[in-house]
């Protein structure tokens, strides 16, 4: 099957039999119902969209020739990383930036893997069939055009004991093997983009250091339909009465969340890509995940960063607000905007081969922006809502803007500064509550501090980051040091 379409997309997923869980109802249908299809659409579009630009989207398939997306590459040159970076700007606009885990992103994940699915072999071949098995997967990911989530992280129990993992019911594990199939039983969190999805995938989050941990180690794909598989959805962040006008982004762009609890699933073994192996399992994230997901993350924040600024600019134009301190903060938004382009072509400019003939984005441009971005995207939310400050509260509804009473009060007392009207002003800043405020909005927050990791976290990787995995070089802050090192010696041989 080549590249969907939208339609193709939905038809997909209607009515399948997940079991998925949204407040009191068991969902039966995420196309059609009130607090999901609006997430559908929006993950419709972006199907849509690499048809609509085919150019910039598609690429023909290395061996049967049929068009698939571009973030199913695997890279081995500076071109093709630029040939994919377009394929990911035109998805992430289609949503702004706001939804984080549309199919681009485990694309760039698998692929990357598949790139280098030597990584997976293991010591003396113990993996081969895994490092098999996930090569044919990521064809058939491309091929079927699947939209693929995924689960990292064990849940919280006892935050003290979070790392103790030997003897722990919850964290998913193995719990029985038959001839054609391993069954797994615990949970894992969070399956965002899970209504939406087609397959759901496991592979590592944090590395199992403790000895006797081995039915900890496992990676596979398996379809969201899976018999033991139930997805806990978190509350919508919709209302009954929410219209496209009053919450334009709720109404589009909820990807939704859900807790994943694995009783006692079967998966057969051709779609097993770890089995107990933790050598694999605490290996095979170095290298090949990070530059890529970071390169496919950055040009979803660069999106998300270009509409802030966007907005915040349009609503000072709004309300005639040309204060120097609206004009120093609109000024940090640029800021934001062009150092987080400046790591994107930093990355692709500075590329270079990984081994096994693959092509990845220069990682030490990219591993700042995980803490970061942490700080510049809630900084940006923050600073259209100081410029908003109480006009983001003053916005007249769509029925209220329709009311014949209303409307000619709310023409005269809700005017703008630019002409554009009391309904565009309404719209707009009703869209900016909806950025900066809402449910939604929170949700994202949310999403942007913890989604690659807390900012302390990846500051203390940046600190003390590994010189060398796997014979490949990565971030080193010992080269960091280095350099620091030799005018530091420098100036205290003067001194001394």
């Amino acid at each position: 099957m080549p590249a969907r379409t939208g339609e193709q997309f939905l038809e997909g997923i209607r009515g399948d039999t997940r079991e998925l869980w949204l407040g009191s109802d068991r969902v039966e249908d995420v196309t059609t119902h009130p607090f999901l299809a609006g997430g559908a659409r929006a993950i419709a579009s972006v199907f849509d969209a690499q048809h609509k630009y085919a150019d910039d989207c598609l690429m023909p398939d290395p061996e049967t020739g049929e068009p698939i997306n571009v973030s199913h590459m695997i890279p081995r040159s500076l071109d093709d990383l630029l040939r994919r970076r377009r394929g990911l700007e035109r998805i992430a606009a289609t949503t702004v930036g706001m939804m984080g885990r549309t199919p681009d992103y485990m694309n760039v994940t698998f692929a990357g893997f598949a790139g280098r699915s030597n990584d997976w072999v293991g010591l003396d071949g113990a993996n081969a069939r895994g490092a098999e098995n996930l090569v044919r997967f990521q064809k058939r990911l491309a091929r079927d055009d699947l939209s693929l989530t995924h689960t990292l992280v064990h849940p919280t129990v006892n935050r003290s004991k979070e790392m103790e993992i030997l003897g722990n019911p919850v964290p998913m594990h193995k719990v029985g093997e038959t001839k054609d199939s391993i069954i797994v039983s615990g949970a894992r969190i969070l399956a965002t983009l899970a209504p939406y999805a087609d397959e759901l995938a496991v592979y590592p989050g944090f590395p199992l250091m403790e000895d006797g941990t081995e039915d900890y180690a496992l990676s596979f794909s398996i379809p969201m339909s899976t018999p033991g598989l139930i997805f806990l959805c978190r509350d919508s962040t919709l209302t009954p009465q929410s219209t496209p006008f009053d919450r334009p982004m709720s109404t589009r762009f909820d990807e939704q969340d859900a807790f994943v609890i694995f009783d006692e699933v079967e998966v057969p073994k051709d779609l097993v890509f770890i089995d107990c192996n933790r050598e694999v399992y605490n290996s095979v994230m170095a290298i090949s995940w990070w530059p890529n997901i970071m390169q496919q993350t950055t040009v979803r924040a660069l999106t998300k960063l270009e509409f802030a600024y966007a907005l915040a600019s349009r609503m000072a134009e709004a309300v005639g607000d040309k204060s120097d301190i609206t004009t120093d903060m609109l000024g940090e938004l640029a800021c934001y905007v062009e150092m987080t382009r400046n790591a994107i072509v930093a990355s692709e400019q500075l590329c270079r081969d990984y081994g096994d003939g693959v092509v990845f984005p220069d990682d030490r441009a990219l591993h700042p922006m995980r803490s970061l971005l942490t700080d510049w995207i809630p900084r940006a939310l923050e600073i259209i809502m100081l410029i908003g400050s109480h006009n983001l509260l003053a916005t007249p509804s769509r029925a209220m803007l329709d009311d014949e009473r209303l409307r000619p009060l709310i023409d005269v007392y809700l005017a703008t500064a630019n002409d554009e009207g009391a309904e565009g002003r309404s719209a707009l800043f009703r869209l900016a509550w909806d950025f900066v405020g809402s449910g939604l909005a929170g949700r994202t927050e949310l999403y942007e501090r913890f989604y690659l990791g807390s900012r302390a976290r990846n500051r203390k990787l940046m600190h003390l980051s590994a010189k060398e995995v796997a014979g490949v070089r990565m971030t080193s802050a010992d080269e960091i040091r280095a350099r620091g090192a030799q005018l530091l010696d420098g100036i205290l041989a003067v001194s001394t």
